[in-house]
């Protein structure tokens, strides 16, 4: 006891008794890869550290929000390793406080459509659908943070071993060019990093909209926006670009962030943002070109090359080499400017998590075999592993 007490380790009997959860329970999560002991003796008794609290805090906090196992397993597979501890943490924490409202409306649903019956002796059916409707949102969290996450492994790694110092994002401020009592409109806007890495140079009489198609990412956006940025108005819309709900002639700037390549319809798009850009107006796009991130697809491919990073070459649908083909119908004075800049990462967690972050098939190879990978990419990075980047912007004017 001692000597388990001095390394670090506990038993399986103790750590489960200090988890207030049942041995059972831990054999099962070994068993289906959910959280593994830190050290198993040839004889096959379980040992598990400090850190391993950390991971199964994890697992019970999504548990008790409404997870399943194999979500939880998807989720939590790199959570091992401490630097994405924190950031998982603050996901988790919006997720609680999306709960939290989510439960209130649900409050807030029963007790009106309570009072309708009461009231008027039948059923109010908008008010049933409307409690079937909150009552059925628990699909949209998972998304939801899987959307969150995702976002943030692809900037983490960007941001931590950019050789350009500059930024993705203050770059592309600083080719919009806003001017004060300006309308702008940023279509798929994410996290909102555009606005919160470039608050201080927002104009005061700004007007901007941002609009995502998640109603979820949308509400972490807002929540962010108004703590962090004091300035313009901000105002927030939910809807998927082919079908802007803005009169025509309504902006001086589109702004669309990665995001062309992930719509379905590029020419409903198109003559969409086309008609609520005044005369004149400019639309900024960016994508990448085919050499973009092409090491970490040779890696994946090198580990198991049955690993595609994603289903769909998205540069083929919208991209640096066939981008301005694609807008010239719509659009005038076409121009692309690159974002000088390559990628030197130097250890291997930020670069796994972006791997997982990704819409491929990865996943179904890496989860069985994560430590394998780890310290595959561990032996790939030591030396510092570097990493092509070709991404830029279109601007052009309607």
């Amino acid at each position: 006891m001692l000597f388990m007490k001095k390394d670090g380790f506990y038993s399986s009997g103790e750590f489960a008794k200090m988890a207030h959860i049942t041995k059972k329970t831990l054999r099962y999560y070994d068993a289906h890869n959910i959280l593994k002991p830190s050290y198993l003796t040839p004889y096959g008794a379980r040992f598990y550290s400090d850190e391993d609290f950390a991971r199964l805090q994890q697992i019970l906090l999504l548990k008790y929000l409404g997870f399943s196992l194999d979500d939880i397993r998807e989720m939590t597979i790199n959570d091992s390793d401490y630097h994405f501890m924190a950031d998982a943490l603050k996901l988790q924490r919006k997720l609680v406080q999306d709960k939290i409202e989510q439960l209130q409306l649900v409050e807030r649903a029963i007790q009106d459509t309570s009072k309708a019956i009461e009231e008027e002796h039948s059923v109010n059916w908008s008010q049933m659908l409307k409690l079937i409707h909150l009552t059925g949102m628990e699909k949209s969290m998972k998304n939801q943070y899987q959307n969150a996450s995702n976002i943030s492994a692809r900037i983490q790694l960007h941001n931590k071993y950019s050789t350009n110092t500059q930024g993705w994002f203050p770059w592309i401020f600083d080719q919009c060019h806003m001017a004060e009592h300006s309308t702008v409109l940023e279509i798929g806007c994410g996290d909102g990093s555009l606005w919160l890495e470039n608050k201080e140079k927002i104009p005061k009489q700004l007007h901007v909209v941002l609009s995502d198609i998640s109603e979820g990412m949308l509400r972490d956006t807002r929540r962010a926006i108004h703590a962090n940025v004091k300035t313009s108005r901000f105002d927030f819309q939910v809807f998927d670009c082919e079908r802007i709900p803005y009169p025509d002639n309504s902006f001086d700037l589109v702004i669309a962030n990665h995001i062309l390549f992930y719509c379905k319809n590029l020419t409903s798009v198109f003559e969409e943002i086309s008609r609520v850009l005044k005369t004149g107006g400019t639309f900024v796009c960016s994508t990448y070109g085919a050499a973009h991130m092409k090491e970490i697809n040779e890696l994946v491919s090198e580990f198991d090359d049955r690993i595609v990073l994603s289903a769909d070459r998205l540069f083929e649908r919208f991209g640096k080499e066939n981008g301005a083909d694609l807008l010239a119908p719509y659009f005038q004075n076409i121009k692309w400017l690159s974002y000088e800049d390559s990628l030197h990462v130097t250890e291997p967690e930020t670069l796994i998590s972006y791997v997982l972050s990704c819409h491929g098939n990865q996943n179904q190879y890496i989860i069985d075999h994560y430590k394998e990978f780890r310290s595959f990419v561990k032996k790939k990075t030591e030396k510092g592993l570097h990493i092509t980047k070709d991404a830029g912007i279109f601007i052009c004017n309607y």
